[in-house]
Formats: C-alpha cells, structure tokens, sequence
C-alpha cells in the first residue's frame, strides 16, 4: 500500500458522501486553511470557503456566514476535519438548492425538512407528532419509561438522541422494516452504538421511502430539531397513507368507473388517492367545490363539515352548516371528529392557518377510522395479481426508493408513470456518472408536447448505451409508453452500474480495471473463508442463500461484532429464513449499507438483489480505513490496487455526484 495517506472519518454518512480522491482534495485545503491561523474555528470557515467551487462561487460570504451560524452556537469552536466535512456538505448541498433544480413534485414537501434551509420548527407540528408517537409507542417495552412525552418540551428531540425512538417509530409505519434485535437498547450507550442506532434508522428511513439527503448521524446527536422533525414528519406520513392503495384497501375500486381508469388509479401517489376519496365523499353530499390541496381548499372547514356529515351523520351537529366564524366551524368539526373516535393531532387554528401536513394527516386519519367505501368489492380481474406481478411490484418498489434517495428534483411515486418525461432518469444518470448527460439538449418539467419526453428518454437510452448497457430494440418511446419491462431492465442495469463503479474507485482506480459480478462473488467467498467457515456460494442464484447463514458469515468477517449468534436460526424453516434474512438487512444497514431489498429478496434467492447486497457490504468494507479492518484480511483481497494518491482539486460537482454514493 505504498503511498497511501491514512484519512480516518468514523461517521459512516461521512464515508459515502465523499469518494476517497475527494475526501485527499478537502483534507488539503482544510490543512491549507488551518496552517494560515494555527487553529480554524467555525467563524473562519465563511471567508476561507470562498475557494471551494460552488460553495464560493454559489454564496457570499455573508450567505455562508448566516448559514454556518444558524447551525452552530458557538461560531468560535474549534474545527476538526470532520466537523469541516460536515459543514461544507450542508453548505454545498444549499448552495445546490439554491441554484434550483427542477420542478417540485406534489410530494416535495418529503424533501423540503430535510434538504432546504428551514431552521425554524411547527410547535403545532412537532406536538402533533409526540402525540403520533405517545399513541403508537406507549406499550413499547424500551420506550415506555421515556413516554409519554410533553409536547410543550424539546424532550422529543433528547429522547431521539440514542437513535432507538426512530428505529421503532420506523417499523410502527412499516411493520418489520428493522429486526430490532440489531438495535442497541442498552440504557446507556456508548457513541459507537448510538451511531450505529442512527446509521441503522437513516438507511432503513431511504428504505421505506423516506428522502434524507444532507442528514447524518450527527445531526441527530446534536438534537438538530428541523432535520429530526424533518425524518419524524416522513416516517408519519408514510404511516398515515399506508393503506390508500387498492392492495390493501380494494374498496379503493369504488373510486372509479372502468378497468382503465383503476389502472390509473394504481399509479397515483397516496395523497392524490386520498384527495380523490375525499372529494367522491363530497359528491355525495352535493359539495360544490373540488378540493385539490389540504391547505387553502380547506382552511374555512367548510369541506370538513359535509365530509364528517356523509361518514357519521350520527354524530353532527347541525350549528356547523350555519356558523359563520371559519375558526368556531373548524372548532365544531374537531369535536365532531371526536365524537367519531378520531385520534387527530391538530388544533381549529392549524386548520384555517391551513397547515397542510396537519390537515393531511387528519384527513388520512379520517379515511383509516371510516373510509364510507363499500365492504363489497367490485370483481375487477386485474386486481389478482399473479408471482410476477408480485415480482415486478417489489422490484418498482425497491428501484423507486432507489431513486428518490439521490434527492432529485422530483419525489417519484411509481417509476412506471414518474419517469415517463425522461427528467429525473437523466438527474439519476448524471448523479451516477457525473457530466454524462447534455443538459442542452434535455427538456426541463413540466412538459406538454410528447416529442420533447421523447427526446428526454432517447438522450437516456443513448447515454444507457454509452454506459454499455444491453438495450437492443430499445428506444426512448418505450419509456415514455410506460414499458414496464424495459423500465425495470434499464433501471436494474443502472443500479449495477452504480454500484461496480463504486467499487471501482474504492478498488481499482490506479489501473482501471472494471470489476464484475465474478469479483464480488469472489471476494465474498474469500472473506468468509478466511474466517474457517465452510460456506460458499457458486452464484447469486445459489439456492443455498435462502438460509441467509453465508451472509450472516459475512457481515461476522467484515466486522466481527456484528452478529449475534446467539439470534440466529439454522434456517431450515420458511419463518426461521425470513428472522434469518430480516436480521441480515438490518446488521447490513446498521454498518453503514444502502441497500432497498426484502427479507423475501434473500429467502427467494432474487439473484439481482442478492447482487446488491453483496456489492454494498464489500463496499462499507473497502470504505473503511484499513487499520480499522479485521486483522484476518490479507492485502490481496482487500484491494490493495488503490490508488492512494492524487493531484486533483477539490471540484464541487464531483462530491455532488457522491452525495448517496452508498445507495446501490
């Protein structure tokens, strides 16, 4: 390993927004900026950074100052390298928003807690959310001796600081997304565990749909009270509007005339669904006007009064059709709500303020407690979906939040319908392999004439080709039609692509050499047989992997103290595979894996993601300094091609590129 500079940066979130050759640039111009004044504090940083592309081209001085200000208290600490890789990534990603890029999406305020400049909190909000979780969390066996919580404290935000509170909160709105025998429950916890807690809830956060681009570890140990809000708000939601979707509420159908407008139906984000009940029970009512939005098209609670009088005429009160104070009408809509048995977290006043995900979450509330649809459901053949429609449905799923984790201009909620105009598959193209794509000839949202999407999505397969991607009769009509499965072949390829390039500058970056599926499969074997285990694999269709046992082997070899054994199943079983598997993808994504698979991915064998999860743990590995590796590795296996040494200035474009450089 001749010549290589040793830079160790513990915080897992650190590792992957920087490649190696980036992190050599910063450490130059950090030690540059701390030899001018012997020390550097945060106060130097605003006229210091001025050299650093888009952070000092994008933002004065005084833009910078203010932000930097805004996050510290004291502008007079010390700076480590660290802390300035922190900064100057927050600094980098609002200079990024800044410049603008894109239309937002009718899901924007996903992203908008958590990657725009916003430092000032909802205290309806925030209360709204320790109800939510007094609720949902009360009977949990850890959490219960913190609960309930006082919304009128910052107690919230102390207690989210070990990292379990999320973790839970996660799996309360997706059952079984963290096997929480990987979370770290000990009363008191050292900081290598609470940052594993928090590595575990950011990457099982993107996993469930969640956008938490610019947030790390830290932010939560410091109690950055927008950004945890910011992750809490999406985790809630993602809860609230679980079940608006005609899998698990087929009654959804009664929506909806014929088959083709279902098969739209299918393809509408929750919210849209959940607007779309809302004004079918209106219509019932003879409610005049269409509400399009949860803020201003409810603000007077008039809509509110006829929807509660069509679920629950039982329970109305008559005064709310002829009151006139907006504020006394939402006041009576709230009681009649209780009277229903709603569990709501907002006040009358957040309703004429029209605070749209207070309003949001009490609609979908609403819709859970009695939707008013019919319990028998219309015989509609193509609801029944066979295994491949299984398939195809969990593989949409895992590219979409895929996808959505590189923080795009727009929020996707279905890669079949979403990526039609070709947009966002061109931002996900250049986050991949930066200056790839020619902005000058793309065509930015919204777009109304079909020839412009299809110059979009023929500049994607020309560049998917480029790439050496198998596209043979494949043309950007297709993806504007919506081919499912020319969608999912390029989108699968793409991923692949992400990924071996990845390891490619991890591992081979002094000679170039492209890395294969044989490679990762060789390296996995090799790992695990360094630790005296007997379990191999012959490929990623091994069926001997649905016992989850070779990859628990592997996390144990690429960090021993991941695994406890004593949780573990023979696997024999179809339930003692699927404990095994949930344990896998969990111990995987505390370490510091982005991965988007299913515990059925690993029990079923699903070779492609079998691949990437393979790829993402050998990627944690190489990632980490190699003083830190177990001592059993041998420098043939561990990459002792890579390049260690590098001329390059730092360029702002290329650590924009990396921002997810773990999510595969």
């Amino acid at each position: 390993m001749s010549g290589y500079v040793g830079i160790l940066v513990s915080d897992p979130w650190l590792q992957n927004q920087f490649t190696q050759v980036e992190l050599r640039s910063l450490k130059k111009h950090f030690m540059s900026m701390r030899r001018e004044n012997g020390k550097l504090t945060l106060g130097d940083l605003p006229s210091k950074m001025s050299r650093l592309k888009v952070v000092g081209e994008s933002l004065t001085e005084d833009e910078r100052e203010a932000f930097i200000q805004d996050l510290y208290q004291n502008m007079q600490d010390e700076v480590d390298f660290e802390l300035f890789l922190r900064v100057y990534s927050k600094l980098q990603a609002h200079a990024t928003d800044r410049r603008g890029s894109g239309a937002k999406s009718s899901s924007a305020f996903l992203k908008a807690a958590t990657t725009t400049l916003l430092h000032t909190i909802s205290e309806s909000e925030k209360a709204s959310y320790v109800e939510h979780i007094n609720n949902y969390l009360k009977e949990d066996e850890f959490l219960k001796k913190y609960l309930p919580i006082d919304p009128s404290t910052n107690n919230l935000f102390e207690i989210a600081k070990d990292g379990v509170l999320l973790c839970k909160l996660i799996n309360v709105a997706v059952p079984g997304t963290i096997d929480e025998r990987a979370i770290n429950t000990k009363r008191l916890l050292n900081p290598w565990e609470r940052n594993e807690n928090h590595t575990l809830c950011l990457n099982s956060a993107k996993a469930i749909g969640c956008t938490v681009v610019n947030i790390g570890t830290q932010d939560f140990i410091e109690g950055r009270r927008h950004l945890v809000l910011g992750v809490i708000s999406q985790i809630i939601k993602i809860q609230l509007l679980a079940d608006l979707n005609l899998k698990k509420t087929p009654q959804l159908v009664e929506l909806v005339e014929d088959s083709k407008d279902v098969e739209e139906l299918m393809s509408l984000p929750p919210e849209k669904i959940l607007l779309r009940w809302m004004n079918f029970q209106l219509k019932k009512a003879n409610y005049k006007k269409i509400v399009t939005n949860f803020s201003s098209d409810v603000k007077d609670a008039e809509a509110y009064a006829h929807l509660l009088n069509v679920l629950a005429p039982e329970h109305v009160d008559s005064s709310v059709f002829t009151v006139k104070n907006p504020l006394e009408r939402a006041k009576l809509v709230l009681q009649h709500a209780d009277r229903m048995g709603c569990k709501r977290y907002l006040t009358a006043k957040d309703i004429v303020e029209g605070s749209p995900n207070l309003n949001l979450a009490f609609v979908a509330h609403i819709f859970q407690h009695r939707n008013g649809l019919s319990t028998q459901t219309k015989q509609i053949s193509f609801l029944e979906t066979s295994p491949e429609d299984t398939q195809v449905s969990r593989e949409e799923k895992a590219f979409r939040f895929w996808i959505n984790s590189f923080g795009n201009s727009t929020y996707i909620d279905n890669v079949f319908e979403d990526l039609r105009n070709g947009w966002v598959l061109l931002e996900t193209l250049d986050k991949v392999s930066p200056g790839i794509v020619n902005w000058k000839l793309a065509n930015k949202p919204p777009i109304k004439m079909p020839f412009k999407k299809v110059e979009n999505c023929n500049q994607v397969v020309k560049l998917g080709k480029q790439l050496k991607f198998s596209l043979v009769n494949v043309a950007g009509n297709d993806i504007v039609q919506g081919n499912k499965k020319l969608i999912l072949a390029y989108l699968w390829q793409l991923m692949r692509y992400n990924i071996l390039q990845l390891l490619k500058n991890l591992r081979f970056r002094s000679n170039g050499k492209e890395i294969t599926d044989a490679d990762i499969l060789e390296w996995a074997n090799t790992k695990v047989r360094n630790t005296g285990s007997k379990s191999q694999i012959n490929s990623f269709k091994d069926r001997s992997l649905s016992d989850g046992i070779f990859f628990l082997d592997l996390l144990s070899a690429v960090q021993p103290r991941a695994v406890n054994w004593s949780l573990v199943t023979r696997g024999v079983t179809d339930e003692e595979k699927k404990m095994n598997a949930t344990y896998i993808i969990s111990i995987a994504r505390k370490l510091g894996c982005s991965i988007f698979l299913l515990p059925e991915d690993i029990t079923e064998v699903n070779q492609k993601m079998i691949l990437t999860l393979t790829a993402s743990i050998m990627h944690w590995f190489l990632n980490q300094p190699v003083e830190e590796r177990p001592s059993t590795t041998s420098d043939s296996e561990t990459g002792s091609q890579l390049d260690t040494t590098s001329n390059s200035t730092m360029d702002d474009s290329g650590s924009e590129s990396s921002t997810e450089c773990g999510s595969i």
